[in-house]
């Protein structure tokens, strides 16, 4: 027999908790989209709310119109894919090592130096000088990549994963001739689906967003990311359609609709890509958090 679940003071306390928090991350993306898709009389009125008024496509035709979009769009999938890759390979790997404490020698210096970089580092100017003047990695996409390419936290995370995984299954593979490379390939990873899923959109997003190391590092501007152009854009000063938009009498559009329109396109790739990934992160998150 299967009872109902009773409705309580605190499951009704909670359900309206959840939805102001759902609300206050919606709304503002839900303005940010009507917003830039309203004409300038009722943005300047502010009248806009939750959906468009006097809907049109011209800001969007005017934001897509500037060729640094789509040339800073394929530098970001670029850094994106390659970096999650990357970063996906080293992390795997040291996890997986980490896991084996009793055959990993060193376990003990190796781990402890591992979870110093947590609270210690050289700081900005010895990673600048470094990579700078000792890699000559300047101005180059590996400046991109390389920095962010290991996260000590996934590599807890991936970690206490792997230590959940059956020793007999990994010495079946031993006595059937499998190395360590062997049974991570062929036994571990087809069962870690989860987490190499959350590991990886935590790179990726991390890689799309970036925005100070390519600041810094990038000089040129057919290397620049989408975020820099997206801060190039936003800033009125610096976006060439402005000046000839209002002053040739065409339709004109509000400052505000162009800086949400361009946000709105730099960030639908990743808000389009969440849900086909949310069942795996959703458990890769919480069996990573787990120690079995």
């Amino acid at each position: 027999m299967v009872q109902s679940k009773k409705i309580t003071v605190w499951v009704v306390i909670r359900t309206i908790l959840l939805l102001i928090v759902v609300l206050s991350i919606l709304y503002p993306l839900l303005y940010m989209v009507a917003v830039s898709f309203s004409s300038n009389h009722f943005i300047a009125r502010n009248e806009i709310s939750f959906y468009p008024k006097g809907f049109h496509l011209e800001t969007y035709k005017v934001v897509l119109k500037d060729d640094r979009i789509f040339m800073s769009y394929k530098n970001t999938i670029i850094y994106t894919v390659v970096g999650t890759a990357i970063a996906l390979l080293f992390t795997t790997i040291t996890a997986y090592g980490l896991s084996k404490k009793n055959r990993l020698p060193f376990y003990g210096v190796i781990n402890s130096m591992l979870i110093a970089t947590m609270f210690f580092s050289g700081g900005m100017i010895p990673a600048y000088l470094t990579m700078v003047n000792i890699l000559k990695l300047y101005d180059n996409i590996w400046a991109v990549v390389l920095p962010s390419c290991i996260s000590t936290t996934n590599v807890i995370i991936m970690r206490t994963f792997f230590t959940q995984f059956p020793l007999e299954i990994e010495e079946s593979g031993r006595i059937d001739g499998l190395t360590d490379v062997g049974v991570l390939w062929y036994l571990v990873l087809p069962t870690s689906t989860a987490i190499m899923a959350t590991m990886g959109l935590f790179y990726a997003v991390g890689y799309w967003n970036a925005f100070f190391t390519p600041l810094i590092y990038l000089k040129s501007q057919s290397k620049l990311p989408l975020q820099i152009i997206l801060r190039q854009i936003v800033m009125r000063s610096q976006h060439e359609d402005f000046a000839a938009l209002f002053a040739s009498g065409d339709k004109i559009i509000h400052e505000d609709s162009i800086k949400y329109a361009t946000i709105f396109v730099a960030t639908a790739p990743i808000i389009a890509v969440y849900p086909w990934l949310q069942k795996y992160f959703v458990k890769g998150v919480m069996i990573g958090s787990l120690k079995g």
